[in-house]
């Protein structure tokens, strides 16, 4: 039987999932557990206003760079990136010292966050801890967008999928009908061209959305076919790409805010009208 994992007075350390973007993002779950943190080991893209929530426990540095994202703190020139090891060092340094220990995570701690081996070092110290779910990157973006990864009749299955392998090799096939590429950003041309050799129309819809979360997030309609084009808008920012079936845009969406405006012309049309038949009365009718 698989052991499941429930919060009690035994758990040191708790994963927690931030969210994509902004610190109300978070799940409720999330805020309560660095409410209570005496060490909080945080990713470089996480909110710096989730410190707000833990303004008396100790904020360590283990975020891993190479995108336009948050500054906690001012940073030296030749700022390298925190080492797995030393990662999984600090976490078993500090919840053997007693503390209570949180793991912040951008997005969620199960999806590319590199938790296996980070519970792997935690179970090898016998220490006990918990999962606290988040939002991930590609939820937000489709939140963002108003693209719903899956639709009836058409879009029965998605995909996460990270184009990158551990060995820097960009890697892209064809597994769902909606697909999300996370860490592709920086090689959008080169996606593009292995999604048409895996069997992707050059005319499939795909969506870039950059910083997804953010209030500064940026969202761009392209083919599989075009990603390319994408590349400048979308440098040094953190990327999720999606292809496939929630990529399309909503049709009906469309549709409304077509007769939306259609509408609104319209009324404005006949307002000004009005008041131009009341300003033709008021001169016929007015005397010396």
């Amino acid at each position: 039987m698989t052991r499941v994992a429930t919060p009690g007075d035994g758990v040191r350390v708790a994963f927690v999932g931030a969210g994509p973007g902004e610190a109300d993002l978070i799940t409720l779950r999330g805020a309560q557990r660095l409410q209570t943190a005496d060490v909080v080991l945080f990713d470089s893209l996480a909110d710096p206003a989730l410190r707000q929530l833990a303004p008396n426990a100790r904020w360590i540095d283990v975020g891993k760079r190479g995108f336009t994202g948050v500054a906690h703190a001012p940073r030296g020139g030749g700022r390298e990136n925190t080492g797995q090891d030393t990662i999984n060092a600090l976490l078993v340094k500090h919840a053997l010292s007693g503390a209570k220990v949180v793991r912040l995570k951008g997005g969620d701690p199960s999806v590319f966050g590199r938790l296996e081996e980070e519970l792997e070092a935690l179970a090898a110290a016998g220490i006990e801890c918990e999962v606290v779910p988040g939002v991930t990157a590609a939820l937000a973006a489709a939140a963002a967008t108003q693209r719903p990864l899956t639709r009836r009749g058409a879009g029965r299955s998605i995909a996460l999928t990270t184009a990158m392998t551990h060995a820097g090799e960009l890697i892209a096939g064809r597994h769902a009908d909606t697909e999300s590429f996370y860490m592709a950003g920086k090689q959008l041309a080169a996606l593009s061209r292995r999604l048409v050799a895996s069997g992707w129309r050059p005319d499939t819809p795909a969506l870039v959305v950059s910083r997804a979360g953010w209030s500064d997030q940026i969202a761009s309609e392209h083919a599989v076919g075009t990603l390319g084009d994408a590349t400048v808008l979308h440098s040094g920012r953190p990327t999720v790409v999606t292809v496939g079936v929630g990529a399309r845009a909503v049709a009906a969406a469309h549709e409304h805010g077509d007769a939306a405006r259609a509408a609104q012309a319209g009324a404005t049309g006949t307002a000004a009208a009005a008041v131009s038949s009341e300003a033709r009365s008021s001169v016929g009718t007015s005397t010396p």
